[in-house]
């Protein structure tokens, strides 16, 4: 598998500092690896609508996948030394790290963060990229296709499930806030329409982790000069369930 086979399914690919060619060249098997990963996510739309907190579905089964293949969570810890005094120590703890004989890939999964995580992976990514502790950091987040789609994508599960009021979202513990339900009372048109509007506002707005603020951080040069291989999730990866 190549990034090129994920551009082809609709994934949103951008590379910065030589990183694709670091990957291909020097970690072949863990390009291979992360791509199939990525290229085997199916998301059912239930799972963007369903209350709960923590990581969501998605995120548990990539990381499981992830982790199976060898991109284990690691803490990095850089120290130092003065006069075999220790005078400064920084942590880094990355949520996957792959390594082998050229050096270390780091990677973070940003799937619906506030977006102001990205700022943290990436300035966490220079600083180790700087210290000689990671050769390529990866970010994996909402593509832009997927941001742009999920209001459509919620309107549709609402309409398919027959959610015309707010009782009918109970089944999928949904729990919408008194703002919530006032501005769908207040508003015109289908219920499924209004809410999914307003849901998708709240929940995946655009204060949170999507492909467009990425390149906001990327424009300004955050995470410089750190080799960056960034992907976005398509909206291809949503499938209707239930």
């Amino acid at each position: 598998m190549t990034l090129a086979d994920l551009q082809a399914a609709g994934f949103d690919i951008a590379t910065r500092n030589h990183a694709q060619a670091i990957m291909v060249r020097d970690f072949p098997e863990a390009l291979s690896e992360l791509c199939g990963a990525l290229t085997a996510v199916a998301i059912p739309d239930m799972e963007l609508v369903r209350g709960g907190g923590g990581e969501s579905p998605l995120t548990q089964r990539l990381r499981r996948t992830l982790s199976a293949a060898g991109w284990h969570k690691r803490t990095i810890v850089v120290r130092k030394i003065v006069d075999d005094e220790e005078t400064a120590a920084m942590t880094h703890e990355i949520d996957h790290v792959r390594s082998s004989g050229p050096g270390s890939v780091a990677l973070e999964i940003e799937w619906n963060n506030k977006d102001p995580f990205y700022d943290r992976d990436l300035e966490n990514f220079q600083r180790l990229h700087h210290d000689g502790a990671i050769s390529v950091g990866v970010i994996v987040t909402r593509g832009r296709s997927l941001q742009d789609g999920l209001r459509g994508i919620v309107a549709a599960f609402a309409q398919r499930h027959g959610i015309r009021s707010f009782a009918d979202l109970e089944p999928f513990d949904v729990t919408p806030t008194a703002r919530q339900r006032r501005m769908v009372e207040q508003a015109e048109g289908p219920f499924a329409e209004t809410w999914a509007k307003v849901f998708v506002g709240d929940k995946f707005g655009q204060a949170t982790t999507h492909w467009a603020k990425l390149e906001q951080r990327l424009q300004r040069g955050v995470g410089n000069p750190c080799p960056l291989l960034l992907v976005g999730i398509p909206a291809e990866s949503i499938h209707p369930a239930g």
